[in-house]
């Protein structure tokens, strides 16, 4: 498997990642590790968390993901074959959100007790805390480096001006940058990305590792109706895409789809992964079919028809 590399952080990564949001929610322990077993197994190698998933499903209190990751990591022997990646800054109670120096510290800490690892591969800030300088957050990844206990640093949920004040702080005080940048991006999601972040990263060589990359199950086509929205549990969360410009760019996904032999959802991922700024698009599934399904997007190459066409459906 052709790895990427992922900004400056020395990590390489296949160019799909497997998102744990589902695993303690709608996939439960021993299907969640069938679906790490099948997605190692094919030559991938970076799984994403955060320690809120899955904090919304009932009775989650959140760090389930990691916790079925890390009994997955034992079980399997398998720490070397992957990188992972987990998240801070969520807000799990009113005392446990942010960026501050001592919530970092304490968070990383149990996120390392959960995924039983000694070294979180990537950490990244969920979300943009605007409450606490870039100084403070960044000395205290810069301690758990030096700790040896988290390898590079990312990003999420920031606008474009927001990064580069992130980036020239780590320049000035010389304290490490964020090495990538998790935005959501896909087929329909691609107007504020492309509009101002896609220039910063491009020209500061950082790592995207972009959400959302089948618009919350949208783009696989299984949601053309409102009644379709009941199919999953996690149908609701693509009502949002059920309009009139979602069922057009499903219709030319449709026709690209059968003009190159793949799926709806291979075609979508496919076609992030061909964005010469992106590393990797982030995919989810729920049982072994679903991911053997998405695994090959990484093998199907569009034609500049097929790209031309999705990118005019999707402007």
């Amino acid at each position: 498997m052709q790895t990427r590399p992922l900004g400056q952080s020395g990590l390489s990564i296949a160019p799909l990642m497997l998102g744990g949001n589902v695993f303690g929610w709608t996939a439960d322990k021993s299907a969640s590790f069938r679906v790490l077993d099948a997605f190692v197994d094919a030559g991938f190698n970076a799984v994403d968390t955060a320690d809120c998933y899955s904090l919304w499903a009932p009775g989650n209190v959140g760090g389930e993901s990691e916790t079925i990751i890390g009994d997955w990591l034992r079980s399997r022997g398998r720490r070397n074959d992957v990188v992972i990646a987990t998240k801070v800054g969520w807000e799990l109670a009113p005392d446990r959100k942010g960026l501050s120096a001592r919530w970092i510290r304490q968070a990383a800490e149990e996120s390392l007790r959960r995924l039983g690892i000694d070294c979180i591969d990537l950490y990244q800030s969920h979300v943009d805390d605007t409450t606490i300088p870039f100084e403070e957050t960044l000395s205290a990844y810069q301690q758990l480096i030096e700790q040896g206990k988290v390898r590079a640093i990312g990003c999420s949920n920031i606008s474009a001006v927001r990064l580069e004040e992130a980036l020239a702080v780590s320049r000035r005080e010389t304290l490490p940058r964020y090495e990538s940048v998790q935005p959501k991006y896909n087929l329909y999601d691609r107007r504020e990305v492309e509009a101002d972040l896609k220039a910063v990263v491009e020209s500061q060589g950082l790592g995207v590792i972009s959400f959302y990359g089948l618009a919350a199950g949208f783009l696989t086509g299984k949601y053309r109706s409102q009644d379709d929205l009941a199919k999953s549990p996690r149908g609701a969360r693509a009502a949002g895409y059920l309009n009139t410009r979602g069922l057009k760019l499903l219709g030319v996904l449709d026709e690209v789809s059968a003009a190159v032999g793949a799926t709806p959802a291979q075609v979508a991922l496919a076609w992030i992964m061909a964005k010469p700024f992106i590393t990797a698009p982030i995919a989810s599934a729920t049982s072994v079919e679903q991911l053997n399904e998405l695994v090959k997007a990484a093998d199907l190459r569009l034609d500049p028809a097929a790209m031309a066409a999705l990118d005019a459906a999707s402007a």
